[in-house]
Formats: structure tokens, sequence, C-alpha cells
């Protein structure tokens, strides 16, 4: 499903305009994101948690010349899974 399947589904499940659905959606993503960039995690119960973590620094390898490199740290965004989704997904 990707983006405008999904605004498809929320206008037809909830009533509302293709338009209306579209800008809930997005004020759902950018409220999470910002909540995300301060470093704040994003409960929904049911569903899951958004969430920020640390990847350290490490050593890699150049795929193309096999010559070592520095992969700087960087935060990544994740998600785990609510008690209802896993159950969803495993009937």
């Amino acid at each position: 499903m990707n983006k405008s399947e999904l605004i498809d589904a929320i206008a037809s499940g909830s009533k509302l305009t293709k338009a209306d659905s579209t800008r809930a959606l997005d004020a759902t993503i950018d409220a999470i994101s910002k909540s995300l960039k301060k470093g704040d995690s994003v409960t929904l119960v049911g569903f899951g948690t958004f969430s920020v973590g640390k990847r350290a620094a490490r050593t890699g390898r150049n795929p193309q010349t096999g010559k070592s490199i520095q992969i700087k740290a960087k935060k990544v965004a994740k998600f785990k899974a609510g008690a209802t989704l896993a159950n969803t997904v495993n009937k």
C-alpha cells in the first residue's frame, strides 16, 4: 500500500473527503516526525511505538574498492509493533 492508497482507505473508513484525509495523514506524519526530532517517543496503544535510537560509529568497507571507511554515528528512527498489531499480523 502506498500513500495514495492509504489516503483512499482513510477516506472510505472515516467518511472524510480525500482532501481532508490527506491533510489528516500529513498532520499525523508531521507530528510524529517533530516528536522524534526532539528525541521523544510516540506510543499508539495497540499499534506500536515510534522511537529514536543511536547507532554507534563503526568501520565499514567500500564494496567497490574493498577499502576500509569510517561510518559516522547517527540517530535512527525505530518502530516496535504493539501487541494488538502483532496479533493481527500473525492471524
